[in-house]
């Protein structure tokens, strides 16, 4: 796990993770600027500030225990900082965004209902048991909190490449060089049809999803400039194969009204008024 980590915050510093980065950055702030509430929690990937365009009072980062092991650059991790002493203005935070407690992702230390809005910034593909996860996420947040998840989409021209890369290694054909991966060696990515299941069984209602980062599986910046005209392309032609999916659930808790009989008790002392009856002969 720690290895896939690694391989990731390396990745990122490359052509293709900036551009990765720099757009999914563009829709944290587009999604999460108009949600409101008290508390909001980041949950790994210290290299976006998925929060900042974000105006609840309380924002914390969170890094999962394996990312801690295997070292976070560009985090700051200030387990102890008191959370009504940062967040003092967008122009005050750094360009990582601060870490305030590393946790395990499947057991986060949040009462149950205690938050508004959990953002998993390609937290799921690097967790362990993924769904447990989102079983802790539906824990804590609150009725009508939302769940903004980001990750990898194997139906890609990134994930085909990827695909072909893991398939190449395991037939192991004498004197063939295996080709790299492109992509971070980060287990086996969760496509955005797998998570919409996980999400609908946890009572979770999508609310929205898009996708984006169309632009094929190069590594260098002139390359990547070449093929920018794809991303409206691709937008338009074929809008579910982008690189990267992004998901916006809302957690629904269905009310219970106890209802009553549905007959009308009978009046006391009412009685029957006589119905004259026609004799004829």
């Amino acid at each position: 796990m720690s290895d896939s980590i690694i391989g990731l915050t390396d990745w990122l510093q490359t052509a293709p993770g900036q551009y990765l980065l720099g757009w999914e950055q563009a829709q944290f702030d587009l999604t999460v600027a108009d949600l409101f509430g008290y508390n909001a929690l980041q949950l790994g990937l210290p290299e976006l500030d998925t929060l900042r365009a974000n105006r609840m009072p309380h924002r914390w980062q969170a890094l999962p225990e394996e990312a801690s092991r295997a070292g976070a650059p560009q985090a700051e991790v200030a387990v102890a900082a008191a959370p009504d002493q940062e967040l003092a203005g967008d122009e005050a935070r750094p360009k990582a965004a601060r870490v305030h407690l590393v946790t395990n992702a499947a057991a986060l230390p949040f009462p149950a209902a205690s938050l508004d809005l959990l953002v998993l910034p390609h937290t799921l593909e690097l967790s362990a048991d993924p769904h447990h996860v989102l079983r802790e996420v539906e824990r804590v947040l609150v009725p009508e909190g939302r769940v903004v998840i980001s990750g990898l989409n194997p139906a890609s021209l990134w994930g085909f490449r990827q695909g072909r890369g893991h398939l190449w290694s395991r037939l192991h054909l004498p004197g063939a060089t295996p080709p790299k991966l492109y992509l971070p060696e980060a287990g086996d990515f969760i496509g955005p049809w797998r998570l919409r299941d996980w999400l609908r069984l946890l009572s979770f209602e999508v609310e929205s999803d898009r996708y984006g980062c169309y632009r094929p599986a190069v590594r260098s910046e002139k390359w990547l400039q070449r093929t920018a005209w794809m991303d409206n392309a691709g937008a338009r032609y074929w809008p579910i194969f982008g690189a990267v999916y992004f998901v916006v659930a809302v957690k629904r808790v269905r009310g219970v009204r106890l209802l009553g009989p549905a007959w009308k008790p009978r009046r006391a002392g009412a009685t029957a008024s006589p119905v004259p009856v026609a004799n004829r002969r």
